[in-house]
């Protein structure tokens, strides 16, 4: 077991201490045999290596670009050693604009997700933390200045939310990994809408069996209707594609798991052409994850089978979109086996562009990437000079 389950673990336990109704997704162990082959396509630069406590440790969320600066969150490090959001230049210079734990009061802890953009201001989640431990929805400005919007109650209320939010008509809409009146012991997750001003209400509370458990993905809005991915649940038990209304009327729309088709979609969408494509953490021909599409009508196919070793493997993030070509990462693969960007076009031709090829460059990649000015950025949630990750650039 690679080390960054140890962290998952740590964090899973404490969401569990904190949150008694609530439950931890745990990812799909990974490792797949390293190859020889050197695959660095890419003009590729390590920006920067997190320094541990005070400095946040362990990003695994995508950074939002606004104004020409960075914003980031770490899972664990800052003052309290309960994660942090971080600002950098595209030269590398990082500061930590907030250690969550610190605020006084029942703050959020564990943010796992990245941030999205309001009227200026930052708006995410946490993992565990608020007044009952179950997570929290919070609201940050550019100079760190902190609040939380929203305590998750756990019940009927959802818990435990790890994905980013998305923004559509001046409202926040996320999922739960756990919660909701579901048939799940703990729950099996939600669908939710909070204003800005912190008013919260369940969308859609997620029932398992052939319904779907687990959402973990952020949501995409596609004409005011919601769509993602549980990574769990459906007709073959690992995972599912669903739509929803801002009302609450939910559709499955695809169950993973069929033939060579992917398996625990981990990740949400991006939108390229009028169709939706995401990856999924495991299945496809070579059982190492894959990419696929599929329309707003559940119409789904893969577009590439990973292959392990030196191709790459287990992608766990979102894809972008940069002048009609897909960017992503996959957590391990690549020579040595410590995680790959990869591009792909809408076709399904698949290219490495860059293997990450010894600890002190990064590994482990498992968030999207930021695209600013032709140029791609990312973190990794090990490695660097201090083994607790990194922020890098790759250049196609």
């Amino acid at each position: 077991m690679r080390a960054v389950r140890a962290v998952s673990g740590i964090l899973g336990s404490a969401v569990l201490a904190a949150c008694a109704h609530g439950a931890s997704f745990s990812p799909l162990p990974t490792g797949f045999a390293a190859a020889a082959a050197d695959l660095n396509a890419g003009k590729f630069k390590s920006l920067y290596s997190f320094k541990s406590i005070p400095d946040g440790m362990s990003p695994a969320a995508g950074m939002t670009l606004l104004g020409g600066t960075l914003y980031g969150t770490t899972q664990v490090g800052g003052q309290a050693d309960s994660g942090t959001v971080f600002t950098t230049s595209t030269t590398g210079e990082e500061r930590v604009l907030y250690s969550f734990g610190t605020g006084g009061g029942p703050d959020g802890v564990f943010p796992a997700a990245g941030l999205a953009v309001l009227s200026g201001a930052f708006y995410g989640t946490t993992l565990s933390g608020g007044d009952r431990g179950c997570g929290t929805v919070f609201k940050i400005g550019k100079s760190g200045n902190e609040r939380v919007l929203y305590s998750f109650k756990s019940g009927n209320d959802g818990a435990n939310p790890s994905a980013a939010l998305s923004v559509d008509h001046g409202a926040l809409y996320g999922t739960t990994q756990s919660g909701g009146n579901g048939n799940c012991v703990q729950g099996c997750g939600t669908v939710f809408e909070v204003t800005t001003a912190g008013k919260e209400h369940v969308v859609y509370a997620f029932k398992g069996g052939n319904d779907g458990m687990a959402p973990v993905a952020r949501l995409i809005v596609v004409n005011s209707t919601l769509y993602g991915t549980t990574a769990s649940g459906g007709k073959n038990g690992v995972g599912t594609i669903f739509k929803t209304s801002v009302a609450g009327k939910e559709q499955l729309l695809h169950s993973f798991g069929a033939g060579s088709d992917g398996a625990k979609p981990e990740a949400g969408f991006v939108q390229a052409g009028g169709k939706l494509y995401g990856t999924t953490n495991g299945g496809g021909k070579n059982f190492a994850g894959t990419v696929f599409v599929t329309t707003t009508a559940g119409s789904e196919r893969v577009l590439y089978s990973f292959k392990g070793g030196a191709d790459g493997a287990n992608p766990e993030a979102n894809l972008i979109d940069l002048n009609g070509q897909l960017y992503g990462t996959t957590a391990v693969g690549g020579a040595p086996d410590l995680g790959t960007v990869f591009a792909i076009n809408t076709s399904g031709s698949e290219h490495v562009l860059h293997a990450f090829r010894t600890t002190s460059e990064g590994s482990d990649p498992r968030a999207p990437l930021a695209a600013v000015n032709g140029a791609l950025y990312g973190t990794t949630s090990l490695g660097g000079a201090n083994g607790v990750g990194t922020i890098f650039k790759v250049s196609p």
